[in-house]
């Protein structure tokens, strides 16, 4: 058998031998093995509660990198105490960590939240005809997931920050010194916290959702993507309108698929006096009749105005969806 007191002592002089630092460096590289290790059999045992399906199952397969620099932050932080270093070099050490560790508890926050958003969106589908239920809450969901990352991010910081003594002892009354400067960037920010507000409210309300038919500024289009501070109109010729996300509570615009897609529309004719209404009532009822794009629950023609010379004769045609009607309108034979 193997002498462990001679194995030992001998360690204890080769420990000697080393520089302090040295021997810090290395302790902490054999916890941060050590947690590499212990993160392997954590997983595997996780894995093998959770199974390969579900909430928990994606998210420890999404955070395994965020969880396994965890474990090795936490593990190096306990054997740092037992590591020869100077006081000085301890304490920026185990502050290092400590951020380290903050901060890797707010990337695992984001990476859930995104999950959780992805997961919850699987059961609606954009691609389908009747979509306007996926659109409300693909909406929402994208709206809130921006506000949960922003609010995910400053608290982190915030509690990165409050780490250093230095800001925790005279960030208040660094605050109350630079009132000027305080106002000023409340000022320069007031855009930035109104589009906020102005997202969320559009999220809880939803005057808006995307793919919805929209006029704004006199331009028709719909609503492509809802960003953090603004939304990206495509109009019908392919431009793309930029808008704040405050306008749309702000100012009045027109939604034309708000609650129901379905829409009528209207062609206006200008004839004269003796065209022959019935006749043309009868080719629109044939247009009609022969078009997929009719929904059948309106189709009319009715005399809206008269001039002195002109009549203004106007086709009444509805189709149910805002694209349909605006292929239906242009119909002709």
């Amino acid at each position: 058998m193997p002498d462990f007191r001679s194995v030992w002592s001998q360690s204890a002089l080769i420990a000697e031998w080393l520089p302090g630092w040295l021997l810090g460096l290395l302790i902490l590289l054999a916890g941060a093995m050590a947690a590499l290790l212990a993160h392997l059999m954590l997983v595997g045992i996780v894995r093998r509660v959770v199974g390969k399906r579900g909430f928990l199952a994606a998210l420890l397969e999404r955070t395994s990198a965020a969880t396994r620099l965890a474990i090795v932050v936490f593990v190096m932080s306990a054997a740092l105490p037992a590591a020869p270093f100077d006081p000085a070099v301890r304490a920026a050490i185990g502050h290092g960590l400590l951020i380290a560790f903050i901060l890797l508890v707010g990337w695992f926050s984001l990476i859930a939240v995104h999950l959780a958003a992805e997961i919850y969106l699987r059961r609606f589908e954009l691609d389908t005809a009747d979509n306007l239920l996926a659109r409300k809450h693909v909406t929402q969901m994208g709206i809130l997931r921006r506000a949960a990352d922003t609010l995910v991010i400053v608290i982190t910081l915030a509690a990165a920050l409050v780490t250093f003594e230095s800001v925790r002892q005279y960030g208040v009354s660094l605050f109350a010194s630079a009132g000027v400067v305080g106002l000023a960037v409340g000022l320069a920010a007031r855009p930035v916290l109104s589009n906020l507000i102005a997202g969320v409210q559009i999220a809880m309300t939803q005057p808006i959702r995307l793919e919805d038919a929209v006029i704004v500024e006199n331009e028709f289009g719909w609503i492509e993507e809802i960003a953090a501070a603004y939304v990206v109109v495509r109009i019908w010729d392919q431009r793309r309108l930029i808008v704040p996300l405050s306008y749309f509570i702000e100012k009045p615009f027109q939604n034309w698929t708000r609650h129901d897609p379905q829409l009528i529309g209207t062609v206006d004719l200008y004839l004269d006096y003796a065209a022959p209404l019935g006749r043309i009532r009868d080719e629109l009822n044939e247009i009609l009749a022969q078009s997929a794009l009719w929904d059948r629950r309106v189709g009319n023609l009715q005399v809206a105005d008269g001039r002195e010379t002109t009549i203004r004769v106007r086709a009444l045609v509805s189709a149910r969806y805002a694209s349909a009607l605006g292929v239906l309108r242009h119909v002709y034979r």
